[in-house]
């Protein structure tokens, strides 16, 4: 028998030889010559042809299914109470940060965590102030980082309003800094997608979202844990984000219990002791080391002329509790305070600044979150800022 890889099968019959090579009229149609067509080969290659087909047709079947296909993904979210909105990605938010290199030097700026993103409605700001604010907060993390940005840049000269999440604040958690390094070395290829997305996709698909890829789906399904493994809850969509990165929560965690309940679950979930948590002594020592850092970096921008104020935003229910049990006050906020000189609010000091409505005891609901805006700058411009002028140098001393 010849081997199949020797050169034996050179000497294949003539006639098999013939059975095995198309025609040359049926060749020139639809199969290109191969090695198994020309002599002298040693190893032939088999010749595989293509049959005729509709292809033009064939094509459009294939469109025809992937819209199908596409819209029935759309329609299952749009009716899940999903709708079209932009990605908060490293590519926006790093077109928000170069407006402080295009001019706006002297704009105020939030940083902080998705309390200050979610409940701060950017449009009831610019009416109050007369100068829209560069939101450049960011969902679970620290604003230390962004802080950091911000001292090291010495075209930003105007106002920072910072909002301390106890948990995340002075335990370090930064999980998104790297937007920072992002915006350095945005490649053109990555801001064209990004400009491209944003106006071609992410307006009109409400699935463009992370959250509801399938993938995700595929993950968040009620999979059997391995025994001594427990799998934490992983957050869900939690808001819109506008170009500009004005943000407010889904009306879905106000209004459909089922939903609102999860993410309790999830709060919770993050409130229960993990083996990763650090000693009592640890925590402590991570405290100081991020109150100390934030005491530099404050100090840099005082000294440029920047205004700095922190406000510990509202927070309710369970989370509040978890919040005071973990992070009292008189270690954490005051203790802030007091290592960096700067003016803080803190919401339970200001009536004003309490009894809205947070679904998920962590956000405000859309309504919610245009009251507050204008009752903490309310407070700000009678208390820290003094009149509401744009860019405004003027301050008082906090009551």
């Amino acid at each position: 028998m010849p081997s199949s890889i020797s050169s034996s099968e050179a000497t294949l019959p003539t006639s098999a030889a013939r059975r095995a090579t198309p025609a040359a009229g049926q060749r020139d149609h639809y199969a290109r010559q191969t090695a198994a067509d020309r002599p002298g080969v040693a190893q032939p290659v088999p010749s595989r042809p293509v049959p005729i087909q509709p292809w033009g047709r064939i094509f459009l079947i294939c469109v025809a299914l992937l819209a199908l296909l596409v819209a029935g993904w759309e329609g299952y979210w749009r009716n899940f109470g999903a709708k079209p909105g932009y990605r908060n990605n490293y590519g926006l938010w790093a077109l928000q940060r170069r407006r402080i290199d295009a001019g706006e030097g002297n704009a105020t700026v939030l940083v902080g965590d998705s309390r200050i993103y979610y409940d701060m409605a950017l449009p009831v700001w610019e009416r109050l102030d007369g100068q829209r604010p560069i939101q450049l907060a960011f969902e679970g993390t620290s604003p230390l980082t962004y802080l950091e940005d911000l001292a090291a840049d010495p075209n930003f000269t105007g106002r920072v309003v910072i909002s301390v999440a106890p948990d995340l604040f002075f335990t370090g958690f930064e999980y998104r800094g790297e937007a920072v390094r992002y915006t350095r070395k945005e490649s053109p290829s990555q801001r064209i997608g990004q400009w491209l997305s944003m106006r071609l996709i992410e307006p009109y698909l409400a699935f463009e979202d992370p959250d509801f890829s399938l993938a995700t789906v595929l993950e968040r399904q009620p999979w059997p844990e391995r025994p001594g493994k427990h799998v934490f809850l992983q957050p869900r969509k939690l808001g819109y984000h506008e170009a500009d990165r004005n943000t407010y929560l889904w009306d879905k965690v106000a209004d459909d219990p089922e939903y609102r309940e999860l993410w309790h679950r999830i709060w919770s979930d993050d409130f229960q002791p993990s083996p990763d948590d650090p000693t009592p002594a640890e925590a402590l020592k991570i405290e100081k080391e991020q109150i100390a850092r934030a005491a530099r970096l404050v100090a840099k921008l005082r000294s440029r002329g920047v205004q700095v104020l922190f406000v510990r935003m509202p927070s309710s229910g369970a989370y509040l509790d978890y919040e005071n049990s973990h992070f009292p006050r008189q270690r954490t906020w005051d203790a802030l305070l007091a290592a960096t000189g700067a003016p803080g609010i803190y919401f339970e000091d200001y009536p004003e600044l309490q009894g809205f409505y947070l679904p998920e005891w962590s956000h405000m609901t859309r309504p919610e979150s245009e009251r507050f805006t204008a009752a903490l700058y309310g407070v700000i411009k009678r208390d820290f800022w003094g009149p509401a002028t744009p860019g405004g140098a003027v301050s008082s001393q906090p009551r």
